[in-house]
């Protein structure tokens, strides 16, 4: 359930990223409403996930998961550069989110 709630922290991760994008600032009310409960949902999830999940596997895998869906978003929703080195290094974090994932915890 650990990996579960992990993935769940790390979209909402993703929200919360696209949301600051959003409030321009914190300067729009309810793109910034949004942002806050994104973060407090991701957060809460993350908790719930650290007593399952060690850690610095944990906050990995969240940041990983938030680096790469927010990368990709930027591409598909604001029209962001997509060049090969950027893509590459992007598969270097999602190959370590993997990695971590598919390691046994010690």
């Amino acid at each position: 359930m650990g990996w579960i709630y992990l993935g769940l922290a790390g979209l909402f991760e993703i929200g919360w990223a696209l949301g600051l994008k959003q409030s321009h600032g914190f300067t729009r009310l309810w793109p910034s409403v949004l942002t806050v409960a994104s973060i407090v949902i991701s957060l809460g999830l993350l908790g719930m996930a650290l007593r399952h999940v060690p850690l610095g596997t944990a906050y990995a895998v969240w940041s990983g998961i938030g680096i790469v869906g927010t990368v990709i978003a930027g591409v598909l929703l604001f029209g962001e550069s997509v060049t090969v080195l950027r893509l590459g290094c992007v598969g270097l974090i999602a190959a370590g989110i993997a990695g971590l994932k598919l390691l046994p915890a010690s």
